[in-house]
């Protein structure tokens, strides 16, 4: 059994004169990121790995979510696929995870990460908003061959961020 969750940045800032991969997040994208992090703790403690684009507001999102899971932030890994707006990008590095793996974070972006739930998922997944994730079960032992996963998603609102 295979066990994906895809979470999708907090609130970045577009305050500042910087690339779109330099983008830091806002102060309310780092509260709200706060709230979801721990309300998914323990969810998030039986991790195998967490992988992150490579973005600035991807990166912080990530440490934000591993300390509030206490999985090691030093086992943070970087991955360039995982900085990109397509979904056949982000599929290609699922099915090329290692079997060993089972339960997997990826912090990214949209539209890919939607795009990737719908995907993959049985049902249909709405928009991931910032800070939102999808967690997608599937009844295979590989990741190269998931499909028709059984999904579920926590979707913020504007009231959320506050």
């Amino acid at each position: 059994m295979k066990t994906l969750y895809l979470l999708r940045h907090a609130k970045s800032s577009w305050d500042y004169n910087v690339e779109d991969r330099n983008r830091p997040l806002q102060a309310k994208g780092i509260r709200r990121i706060q709230k979801v992090a721990q309300a998914q703790r323990s969810a998030w403690k039986s991790l195998d790995a967490l992988f992150s684009s490579p973005a600035n507001r991807t990166m912080h999102t990530a440490v934000i979510a591993a300390t509030q899971a206490d999985f090691p932030v030093s086992k943070i890994q970087l991955a360039t696929e995982l900085y990109s707006f397509d979904a056949q990008a982000v599929l290609h590095f699922i099915y090329d995870l290692p079997k060993a793996l089972n339960t997997v974070l990826l912090v990214g972006h949209n539209p890919a990460f939607t795009s990737v739930a719908n995907h993959l998922g049985a049902d249909s997944c709405p928009e991931l908003k910032t800070a939102s994730w999808a967690c997608i079960t599937f009844a295979e032992t590989d990741w190269a061959s998931i499909s028709n996963g059984t999904l579920i998603w926590g979707i913020t609102s504007k009231e959320d961020e506050r």
